[in-house]
């Protein structure tokens, strides 16, 4: 008697659709949990670092500058000797030494963008904090509880800042001396803005609910415009970055279309010079580029 697969064709595909359902979901869920890992060590662990390192001694940031210069040029030369055919370790102890003097300003450049990347955040989150104040003195609050009420919250990069401030006045610390510490510390003209309305308000007795519901405007249509800055000036950024990749593209896709043509730059001092000529002409053009686009307000 002639058996029907049906019954083995139907388990068959039932058992499939079922392991690839507990496939996706398996895959969803970690997929899920994964991204919601990332998000939250990026938010809370890229703040701690950025402030970790911005908080550095100068002492340790040279060391640090010093180490990683002398690692990029102890690898260039180490991978010029090893792998270059043609390379003579004199060539490569030449392209080492440019390379630590390359790689030197890097931390310091990073340093600065990090400055720049937590000045922008500090701002961006003063027009809450003076809407928060407002609130505070509205309820009753002094102004000294009123900068108590932002230290608490933990919203870095401000929290930070605050707790800062508030640490000086209980060391007994004058407001104004605290005040203009944290001015100097930070050097943000909308903060400035903040902390000449205050003082100026404790010696003439004026509203301060008034002047930081004004001042958060302000900052508010501040932010507005630096925004729509950024975004204007976006392509002029991008081409700063295209332009300066664009001649090491070209010479990597030469090298490897007529290695013969390139190897006079590659092995020869004078062919070595002139790349580094072209080097530094080219971060020369790249940060006339960023200094163009970069528009304060």
């Amino acid at each position: 008697m002639k058996e029907f697969p049906w019954l083995s064709i139907a388990a068959s595909l039932c058992s499939g659709i079922s392991v690839s359902l507990a496939s996706i979901i398996i895959i969803d869920f970690f997929s899920i949990a994964s991204s919601r890992y990332k998000e939250k060590y990026l938010k809370e662990a890229s703040t701690e670092y950025d402030e970790v390192i911005l908080q550095m001694p100068p002492e340790r940031v040279l060391d640090l500058t010093i180490a990683i210069s002398f690692l990029c040029a102890l690898t260039a030369i180490t991978f010029l000797g090893i792998v270059g055919n043609s390379w003579s370790w004199g060539k490569a102890l030449c392209v080492g030494i440019i390379a630590f003097i390359i790689s030197f300003p890097l931390p310091k450049i990073y340093i600065r963008h990090l400055k720049k990347q937590r000045l922008f955040k500090f701002n961006e989150q003063l027009e809450d904090a003076l809407n928060s104040m407002s609130s505070a003195l509205k309820a009753g609050f002094s102004i000294n509880q009123a900068i108590e009420v932002i230290a608490e919250e933990n919203i870095k990069p401000i929290s930070i800042e605050f707790r800062l401030l508030v640490q000086e006045l209980r060391l007994g610390v004058p407001l104004e001396k605290a005040l203009d510490n944290m001015v100097k510390r930070l050097n943000s003209d909308d903060f400035e803005l903040v902390a000449t309305a205050i003082l100026t308000a404790r010696q003439t007795g004026g509203e301060l609910t008034v002047v930081f519901e004004r001042l958060a405007a302000v900052i508010r249509e501040r932010m507005r415009i630096a925004s729509r800055l950024r975004a204007l000036t976006a392509q002029g950024r991008l081409q700063a970055y295209i332009v300066g990749a664009l001649p090491y593209l070209l010479m990597i896709v030469m090298n490897y279309i007529n290695p013969d043509m390139m190897s006079g730059f590659f092995n020869s001092y004078i062919g070595i010079g002139v790349i580094v000529l072209a080097s530094v002409l080219v971060f020369a053009g790249f940060m006339t580029i960023k200094k163009i686009t970069n528009i304060d307000i």
